[in-house]
């Protein structure tokens, strides 16, 4: 696994964590600094960090576009899969499109149900097809 597809899961670790503790993602980071083992790499934060500054817009936006699903429904790790993608995806342009989606998709398939890979696939699909028009 690369460097960034190694900081992609260590995020999704947090961000889950953070979930099942109500607490803010950017908390469960620092703890994670603090302690630091594993030790936490700049990009995993960037993301944990992104995830929380624009979580509103980023759980709006899986909210209107993900069609018969809402947020509660879904898996807690499918929730925290689409929350870093999308936000990954819409807000750092210094990473190739297809590349965040196929890192998503691939934790999805590691991580979740037999059904989230394609789902998450899709969604983030959308949402790079959608990137000139979304308002951020």
């Amino acid at each position: 696994m690369s460097a960034r597809g190694k900081a992609r899961r260590r995020a999704l670790d947090i961000l889950f964590e953070a979930e099942l503790r109500s607490e803010r993602a950017t908390k469960v980071l620092a703890e994670r600094v603090e302690r630091a083992e594993p030790p936490v790499n700049e990009y995993t934060s960037a993301l944990v960090e992104g995830v929380d500054r624009h979580r509103a817009r980023v759980d709006e936006l899986i909210s209107t576009y993900s069609e018969g699903w809402t947020l509660d429904r879904m898996p807690a790790v499918d929730r925290n899969l689409l929350r870093a993608g999308t936000y990954e995806l819409l807000w750092m342009p210094d990473v190739p499109e297809a590349v965040v989606i196929s890192e998503w998709v691939h934790l999805a398939s590691e991580l979740s149900t037999d059904e989230s890979p394609q789902f998450v696939n899709g969604l983030l699909a959308r949402f790079k097809q959608l990137k000139p028009s979304l308002v951020l």
